[in-house]
């Protein structure tokens, strides 16, 4: 795909020559939609049906509170976007024969939307959410002790299915999920001291949090492509940036959009003492945050007038920006592999992640 590239990242301003008419022609597309993987030979009900399938157990509350967020109604980013580059990294290693996602690559797909969903369960859990994906929270329906090890049984009935399909590296690339998932949260208990440190703080924390899965699924995916060293580094790459732009727009919807809109509390991060870039990038005008940054915004009125302050400043257009330059380093990534309808896709996911309002 070297020297193309899709008219859907035009916004972005990457000069890579000549423009992809056939893929042009697909982008009359809303981002707003669904992502969708076309033509797949799994898609994503594969994967929350298949969720499901391995969840099942003879105790009907487990089992209800499990599927509860596999309902398939959520924006099913993760195994699409793995999915997609398990077609993607196929085609390219072999030389355009051969596309489908095998079911080894399926599973990984599965693993890491239980590990994700399981997260989310304890998150609500830890910050007493009451809502996700516009529905009550587990945590909501159910409480705290159920709740708890309802996420447990989903990580651990991930963990035991991933092990079946006997592939000693894949384990070690999942599992390094779990290990940063759990230093992120060490991590955001604090905050660093030096305003120089401090959004470094924040990039590696939402590595761990949040990219760490995408890149390391992707990973997994690629290395069940039979692929090159070289082209495992560049799905490691492509779902690295991919992620941090994912949770830069996150935290920067979480000062713009209505809690209808994200289907979740917004304003949280900052309730939760949460320093993300949109305050980070408005302490620098407003120094006076700094402060605020330091003890959480823990007092009377620290919240309010850090909401504020961050909407005085440029903190959610620098939020934009830098999210737009990883989009551009995971088409530079993509644009390194044979070119077919799915590495077309995977650029078309970088501006709908842009653009999304939710």
């Amino acid at each position: 795909m070297s020297g193309a590239i899709c008219s859907s990242v035009g916004r972005l301003n990457v000069k890579w020559g000549r423009i992809c008419k056939r893929c042009t022609a697909k982008l009359t597309y809303s981002t707003q939609e669904r992502i969708e993987l076309h033509p797949p030979k799994y898609s994503t009900a594969d994967v929350f049906r298949n969720i499901q399938n391995v969840l099942n157990t003879d105790s009907a509350l487990l089992r209800d509170i499990s599927h509860y967020h596999f309902n398939g109604l959520g924006k099913a980013v993760r195994p699409t976007i793995i999915l997609t580059a398990a077609q993607a990294f196929n085609y390219d290693s072999s030389r355009g024969s051969r596309w489908t996602a095998t079911q080894e690559q399926l599973v990984v797909a599965m693993v890491a939307e239980m590990i994700h969903t399981a997260s989310l369960v304890h998150d609500d859990i830890i910050d007493e959410s009451l809502s996700r994906r516009g529905n009550p929270s587990a945590f909501a329906r159910w409480g705290q002790l159920q709740g708890t090890i309802t996420g447990d049984y989903i990580m651990s009935t991930a963990s035991l299915h991933l092990s079946r399909l006997r592939h000693n590296r894949v384990m070690q690339l999942m599992s390094q999920i779990l290990e940063d998932l759990v230093q992120g949260e060490f991590m955001q208990l604090g905050t660093k001291a030096n305003e120089d440190e401090r959004f470094n703080h924040y990039i590696e924390k939402s590595y761990r949090k949040t990219a760490s899965l995408l890149a390391n699924s992707c990973q997994a995916a690629t290395v069940l492509a039979n692929t090159t060293e070289d082209k495992i580094k560049l799905a490691y790459e492509y779902g690295k940036n991919l992620g941090i732009l994912f949770q830069l727009v996150d935290d920067a919807l979480d000062y713009e959009s209505t809690e209808q809109d994200m289907g979740k509390p917004t304003g949280a991060d900052l309730k939760l003492g949460l320093a993300t870039a949109p305050v980070l990038f408005a302490a620098h005008e407003f120094p006076r945050l700094n402060s605020l940054i330091l003890r959480r915004f823990s007092q009377d009125g620290d919240v309010e007038e850090a909401l504020h302050l961050v909407k005085q400043s440029c903190g959610l257009e620098q939020t934009r920006s830098l999210a737009s330059r990883y989009g551009k380093k995971a088409i530079r990534v993509i644009s390194d592999i044979r070119e077919s309808e799915h590495s077309h896709k995977l650029i078309e996911y970088v501006q709908q992640l842009l653009d999304r309002t939710k």
